[in-house]
């Protein structure tokens, strides 16, 4: 019995070694092609009985802090947003591709599912587009703007008082948002993701959750500083979530993929509350829109206490 096992056991083996070396290459390329494709939850689709937010596009913005800038943003109201009740506040970097219900964000039908499940409290969305100066030619796509790196990949606090002394006053004009720093996030992908990183750094007293997905810790204009300074700074109080993939961006500014790692492990290093999904994807929206509704879930997992 034990002959003819290794018998039946040798057959399968050299069959196997013996399969065209095109049906070999077939099947490595459709298992990479599988580690980066959107895989769609019930979250991201629209639920019988639950209620619908509406999307509001509002005016162009024109910044005085960045000066000669316009810019496209919307806001997200849930249908359980009650006037006078301070609502929880979410903003989004490219805020275009977020509001887009046809992507691998959609983001307002994913905060219906989520707020109608008591899952995330009731947040209002603030959806912001990168600045472009208008007396220069307009990009073909809203990524191609001439202030978006400026903005994204910058240190400081400029970003943070961009939000804080101008959009966030403007929507309070309408709407009732939390002054609670536990109940601002924000999030945003590449250069988006490492903005949101830097406002909770600089303002850790207005925003304390960052969601990030392929962020350009990288030395674009010198992010790649971060896992250094957090290393060597007392930990601030800011929930933090990472994703990047194998496949994410290599060139003169850094890996990527390595980049967010070394954040993953100075941020863990430091104590944070960090979440870090890494996967075999590239720069895309593909692994963090999957994970999109569980990030959320687990970023808002103890507010209001």
């Amino acid at each position: 019995m034990r002959l003819a096992g290794c018998r039946i056991l040798r057959s399968l083996i050299m069959r196997r070694l013996l399969l065209p070396l095109p049906c070999l290459l077939l099947g490595c390329a459709l298992n990479a092609r599988a580690a980066d494709e959107f895989k769609i939850t019930p979250y991201h689709e629209v639920q019988p009985g639950v209620p619908q937010g509406k999307v509001i596009k509002l005016p162009e913005w024109r910044s005085s802090i960045f000066t000669n800038t316009v810019r496209d943003w919307w806001v997200y109201v849930p249908a359980q947003y009650q006037a006078g009740q301070p609502a929880a506040v979410m903003v989004f970097q490219d805020g275009h591709d977020y509001v887009n219900l046809k992507g691998n964000w959609r983001a307002p039908i994913v905060f219906d599912n989520l707020i109608h499940r008591k899952e995330m409290p009731v947040t209002i969305s603030i959806f912001l587009n990168p600045g472009h100066d208008p007396s220069r030619p307009a990009g073909k796509s809203p990524w191609q703007v001439s202030n978006r790196s400026f903005e994204y990949d910058s240190l400081g606090d400029r970003y943070a008082r961009f939000l804080t002394e101008e959009i966030l006053p403007e929507v309070g004009k309408q709407y009732t948002l939390t002054t609670n720093p536990e109940g601002r996030a924000i999030g945003g992908a590449s250069s988006g993701g490492i903005c949101s990183w830097t406002v909770c750094w600089e303002r850790p007293d207005q925003f304390r959750k960052a969601f990030t997905t392929i962020g350009s810790y990288t030395n674009i204009r010198g992010g790649h500083v971060y896992p250094a300074l957090i290393r060597k700074t007392e930990r601030k109080p800011i929930r933090v979530s990472i994703q990047s993939g194998v496949d994410d961006v290599k060139n003169d500014f850094g890996d990527w993929y390595i980049c967010n790692q070394q954040m993953a492990s100075a941020l863990k290093f430091a104590g944070y509350d960090l979440r870090a999904d890494f996967g075999e994807g590239g720069h895309n929206s593909k692994h963090g829109g999957s994970i999109f509704p569980d990030v959320l879930k687990w970023l808002w997992r103890d507010y209001p206490k």
